[in-house]
């Protein structure tokens, strides 16, 4: 707890938020798949791998910087948010322009995913080839059915249309990643709206920097 006379309270700490090592892991898939996925010399490469970037730099420099200003913490948490949800399109689109399934939260290898609790690469990278042995096993395809349609997913590899007279193959495994990190982009969103309010609403109750400077120096001028 805060105490009154306190100026600089305890603050930092950023490693211990479930957003940051979420953020973290994201930085970390998203590197490896661009690398495997998406051309180097491309500005997507790029932006992709920048806003990751800045998902985990802006968490961790906003929890330092609120020991002494709570706006800075707020925008520096909410351009984390925005950094991510530009990411999030960003694999939406991969899959959309490449004619590629983006599977709903119900689908059975997300629903796996997600009981995995995957904290590094090497675990998410352990549970992409279990699910491709399942789906080799299955004869490479498996219907999902969402609200609206039933959708094959492709098998493993699917060809890709790049140009009017080019195609590329698309190995499964990337639409394994490329959905896996949509769903972490969603509960790592998901929980930086909740700091982003939490934060908010302790601004309104203990104010800023300057209000706690004043409440420190009116108490110490009150001391005999």
């Amino acid at each position: 707890m805060q105490r009154e006379n306190e100026l600089i309270p305890v603050h930092g700490g950023y490693r211990r938020l479930k957003s940051f090592q979420i953020a973290q892991l994201i930085y970390d898939a998203t590197v490896h798949f661009c690398e495997s996925y998406v051309n180097r010399r491309s500005r997507t490469h790029d932006q992709m791998v920048q806003a990751a970037r800045s998902g985990v730099q802006n968490i961790a420099e906003g929890s330092m910087a609120s020991g002494t200003s709570k706006k800075t913490e707020m925008k520096l948490t909410n351009v984390a948010r925005a950094s991510l949800e530009e990411l999030r399109l960003d694999y939406e689109d991969f899959l959309r322009q490449r004619d590629l399934p983006l599977w709903p939260p119900e689908h059975p290898a997300l629903a796996r995913f997600k009981s995995r609790r995957c904290k590094c690469m090497q675990e998410l990278l352990k549970w992409e080839k279990e699910e491709l042995e399942v789906l080799k096993k299955e004869g490479r395809t498996r219907t999902v059915t969402d609200e609206h349609r039933q959708e094959s997913i492709p098998p493993l590899s699917v060809s890709v249309r790049e140009g009017p007279c080019t195609s590329v193959p698309t190995p499964l495994a990337a639409i394994l990643q490329a959905n896996a990190l949509l769903s972490l982009l969603n509960i790592c969103c998901w929980l930086l709206d909740r700091q982003l309010a939490a934060q908010a609403e302790t601004f309104e109750k203990e104010g800023g920097f300057t209000e706690r400077l004043y409440r420190v120096r009116s108490t110490r001028r009150t001391k005999p």
